[in-house]
């Protein structure tokens, strides 16, 4: 099998100037199959590039449970920076075709603008792997700088080198980089957990704490913060499996959920928990409340988004970053 490129690359030049640059489409065609793609062509730091394919096979062509294998990838000067398998979402609903979706990160550590490339590679059927490249357009974003003095209680936590808090975080880490293809719970966007938009800190920001003693180590923000008083009501943002819920040096009473293969909502600094490891939970479902527990310099809503293992903006998945609606 073979693809047209440059046919599929007249397409795709016709549909960048027909579509906002969010979404865009693409269709390609073989004697095989016809695969349709939707997608966000922004590449910027701290965003992702989701990308959602259906591959419908020809009338000769049987589809077999695994028939097919595809994954998305982020390249920087022909370099892979990140992979990701792509997972089936609404198998009942599609019994004739895959539709499939799949999502890479674009870190924040990067503050400078990289000619990125996003790749589909596939197979279909045990076939020799095809792959095609999804024009891109790099967008940069600027993060803030801050310093952020610490008195003593918050600069032992900050330097807390014992055997429970190395513990806590290597728990959180195996989370955060662990993948369940079969937990696809919500594909439509995402609500914020708090009715605030005050914001004390936004994710991606640049920190340097200053200690009690007066030296410095800097960091970045992983999370958006809300200045809200203690006790308010914090939401989950979308469908999910509550996969931590504990009391963690650091970030105090902690929650953390998984909604799709590799993506997980967190919410940090709570004066108490509603949910437990295990539960599911419907998205705007009360999960807890705000307060300033762990490492804090006053009362407010820590929520963060992991997409294998990397931040992402939070706001980015408020959008319909799955194209479940178009």
């Amino acid at each position: 099998m073979k693809l047209k490129i440059g046919k599929i690359i007249a397409a795709f030049l016709v549909l960048l100037s027909a579509f906002p640059l969010f979404s865009e489409s693409a269709s390609f065609q073989s004697e095989n199959y016809t695969i349709n793609v939707k997608y966000n062509n922004e590449v910027s730091p701290g965003h992702a590039v989701f990308v959602r394919m259906n591959v419908i096979p020809a009338k000769n062509v049987k589809k077999q449970a695994n028939g097919l294998k595809a994954e998305l990838q982020l390249l920087n000067l022909g370099k892979k920076l990140e992979t990701s398998p792509f997972y089936q979402i609404n198998p009942k609903k599609n019994r004739n075709s895959w539709e499939m979706l799949s999502g890479v990160p674009v870190t924040i550590w990067n503050d400078t603008e990289q000619p990125y490339q996003v790749k589909v590679v596939f197979s279909l059927n045990g076939e020799k792997p095809q792959e095609f490249i999804l024009p891109t357009v790099f967008k940069p974003y600027t993060f803030e700088k801050e310093d952020i003095p610490l008195n003593q209680a918050n600069t032992d936590i900050r330097t807390d080198t014992s055997a429970e808090r190395m513990a806590q975080i290597e728990k959180l880490n195996n989370i955060f980089f662990s993948t369940s293809y079969q937990a696809v719970y919500q594909t439509k966007p995402f609500t914020s957990p708090t009715d605030s938009t005050r914001y004390t800190a936004r994710c991606g920001d640049r920190r340097t704490f200053i200690y009690a003693n007066g030296k410095k180590s800097t960091t970045l923000h992983f999370g958006n913060d809300y200045g809200i008083p203690t006790g308010s009501d914090v939401k989950s943002c979308a469908e999910g499996k509550v996969v931590l819920a504990e009391n963690r040096i650091t970030t105090g009473w902690s929650i953390v959920i998984e909604h799709l293969p590799g993506l997980y909502s967190v919410y940090y600094h709570l004066s108490e928990l509603g949910v437990n490891e295990g539960d599911m939970v419907k998205q705007g479902q009360l999960i807890g409340k705000s307060g300033a527990t762990g490492l804090a310099t006053g009362p407010h809503l820590h929520w963060e988004m992991r997409l294998n293992g990397s931040a992402i903006l939070p706001e980015f998945f408020l959008r319909d970053f799955t194209f479940e609606t178009e």
